[in-house]
């Protein structure tokens, strides 16, 4: 009986094991299931976000989505670069290919600048200038292959050309559930509801398009209305941020939402000019004020019952020129309403102001001056001129680097709006140039001797901070250590409004006279201008502006951009040691050569400048220095 009694015992005991397997067993495949299920559920997840920016890291569900992000806030207009080079399938298989390969070397696709770092590189992209350069790149069939692993960009992008004009933004919205804050949109439509942060500065000058900024400001936008601001004419057929309805992309204008930022910014911009201070400033700097006076009051020829039109009048300086060198109508135009009520004044104290009364025909008056607050852009609203009826426009135009404060370009409105064909523009002309500048030009000579101690660490860290930001400050001639060159030209009768933005070269050469074929080290470069009122109109005395390091100072200054390291320069003289690099003092570079774009910057009245910098040693080899960007607000 026991030993059967065992028997079922153990044989009870194998069942029970069995079955704490199986049970196991099962557990475990449940488990595997669970996970495998979750493995798939990611998958999908994953799919959903399935495209790579080419440009950044984010992720997008459709490629009509990610082409408009590139377009929006990378300036790369993918279907538009497609139409432009008449692209087919393996051209445009081969574009992504070559933009992916340029953006992992930090190299910009349009223009070849190579940038130090990848948000260098994310702050330097542009608008294209010239695609057709690209178009002969693509001919290279090593673009067949693709740079990326499993870049399913490459075989979905066909269907996200669409007929983009059967698109219409039809989606109405209040402008409060539009925009609650300029640093994010909220969208709404029959399937979502959502914010959406819009964490890109985007400016594109070609397509026009908006999207707002961490800081508050709003870039210029397409429109339903035609917007046109600072001259530029921002377009009319106004297409919101698109995409394929399929995918349930969300649309929405947001134009009139740029309108007020950009309304918003020009009444901060104006209300600064508000300030008598910067009037005296102005009118006190007298190498600025008798170059227009000797223009306006030495060339009888030109003024004399002439119609004048002064943009951007402030106190009416230089419409009171043109009044008393006998002008028979001046139209001074200030947008800043304080400005504009205290020129009308001194135009009445002073006998030239031409009232409504004299407007409508009264033939014995004796004033020509009349007095309109609204922006040049917005005239026509405010009184009646007859298109192409201006003899002269004279304006003070200029800003730092000549071209901050964007005003330029409201003055070649004006000009193509209302002047005579072979009318005057006071003044015709305009020319950036370019010197580098030693030692003496930082602040390094202050702190190596302070009081007799020797600060120079605090020295070399302001001259490192300086090189991430322009400076405006006054040059001392003696401190420059190259020759001057000529970076940029523009002749105000001719140019186009798209002229503005440029981008140059110079080649810069050490000084002779000063360094007796020693090396000595150039730490960056200084840009001013000139502008020129040529005997093409003032026959009788032409006359210059400089605000030239060589000319008394003016209250432009000059700009600084500094480089990250000093080069070292010297004549073609200088008998170089061995092989050491371009630039330092074993091989001074005999020539810099540069590259420099100015361009709008996305806050709107300001530039972007990018400089590109390399040295030539006299034996012909040569070394270049990472692109630097800055920015002058």
């Amino acid at each position: 009986m026991s030993k059967n009694l065992m028997e079922t015992e153990e044989t009870n005991r194998l069942t029970r094991e069995e079955e704490e397997e199986e049970e196991e067993d099962d557990e475990d495949s449940r488990e595997a299931w669970t996970e495998e299920e979750n493995e798939e559920d990611g998958d999908e997840n994953d799919e959903d976000l399935e495209f790579l920016c080419l440009f950044c890291d984010f992720k997008y569900s459709s490629c009509d989505a990610l082409f408009d992000h590139c377009r929006l806030t990378h300036f790369f207009d993918f279907n538009g670069i497609r139409k432009d080079l008449g692209l087919d399938f393996y051209g445009s298989f081969k574009l992504i290919n070559y933009v992916r390969s340029q953006v992992a070397d930090n190299r910009c696709w349009s223009c070849g600048v190579c940038c130090q770092s990848k948000q260098d590189l994310q702050s330097h992209l542009h608008p294209s200038v010239n695609t057709k350069d690209v178009k002969l790149l693509l001919d290279d069939d090593k673009y067949l292959n693709p740079f990326m692993q499993e870049d399913s960009l490459l075989y979905s992008f066909e269907g996200g050309e669409e007929d983009e004009d059967e698109d219409e933004c039809n989606t109405s919205f209040e402008k409060e559930e539009i925009v609650k804050d300029f640093g994010s949109v909220c969208i709404d439509d029959d399937d979502t509801a959502e914010e959406t942060e819009l964490n890109a500065e985007t400016y594109n000058k070609d397509k026009k398009t908006v999207m707002a900024c961490p800081n508050g400001h709003l870039s210029l936008a397409s429109s339903s209305k035609r917007i046109t601001e600072n001259g530029m004419d921002y377009g009319e057929s106004a297409r919101s941020v698109e995409s394929d309805p399929k995918d349930k992309q969300s649309r929405v204008c947001i134009a009139d939402v740029v309108e007020k930022d950009i309304k918003k910014i020009n009444d901060s911009y104006f209300g600064s000019y508000s300030s008598f201070g910067i009037h005296r400033d102005m009118i006190s700097d007298k190498i600025r004020t008798d170059a227009y006076r000797q223009a306006l009051l030495k060339n009888p020829s030109l003024l004399n019952g002439a119609v004048v039109m002064d943009v951007g009048c402030g106190t009416g300086i230089l419409s009171l020129f043109a009044a008393k060198a006998g002008a028979s109508r001046v139209i001074s135009i200030e947008a800043s309403e304080k400005m504009a009520t205290v020129a009308t004044q001194i135009a009445k104290d002073n006998g030239l102001w031409r009232s409504k009364t004299d407007i409508e025909g009264n033939k014995s008056c004796t004033g020509v001056i009349e007095v309109v607050n609204c922006m040049v852009e917005d005239l026509d609203k405010s009184i009646q001129i007859q298109p192409h009826s201006v003899d002269i426009l004279v304006s003070e135009w200029m800003g730092y680097c000549l071209l901050y404060e964007s005003m330029l370009s409201s003055v070649l409105f004006a000009r193509d709006r209302w002047l005579k064909p072979g009318g005057a523009i006071l003044p015709d002309t305009a020319t950036i140039f370019v010197a580098g500048f030693g030692k003496g030009g930082t602040s390094l000579p202050f702190w190596e001797n302070v009081y007799g101690f020797n600060m120079s660490y605090i020295g070399k860290e302001v001259v490192e901070d300086a090189a991430k930001f322009p400076i405006v400050d006054i040059i001392n001639h003696h401190d420059l250590v190259t020759n001057a060159a000529v970076l940029q030209s523009f002749d105000l009768a001719t140019m186009k409004p798209d002229e503005v933005d440029f981008t140059a070269t110079a080649e810069l050469e050490a000084k002779n006279d000063t360094l007796d074929h020693k090396a000595t080290a150039c730490y960056g470069v200084v840009l001013w201008f000139e502008t020129g009122f040529t005997s093409r109109f003032c026959k009788e005395m032409p006359t210059v502006l400089s605000t030239s390091p060589y000319t008394p100072k003016t209250h432009w200054s000059q700009t600084i951009l500094t480089f990250r390291e000093p080069i070292s320069v010297a004549s073609s003289k200088f008998t170089a040691e061995g092989s050491a690099a371009v630039g330092t003092d074993a091989c001074p570079a005999s020539k810099i050569l540069l590259r420099i774009s100015i361009a709008h910057a996305t806050q709107h009245r300001c530039i972007d400048i990018s400089l590109e910098t390399a040295g030539v040693g006299s034996d012909g080899r040569k070394h270049s220095w990472p692109v630097q960007m800055f920015n002058l607000t």
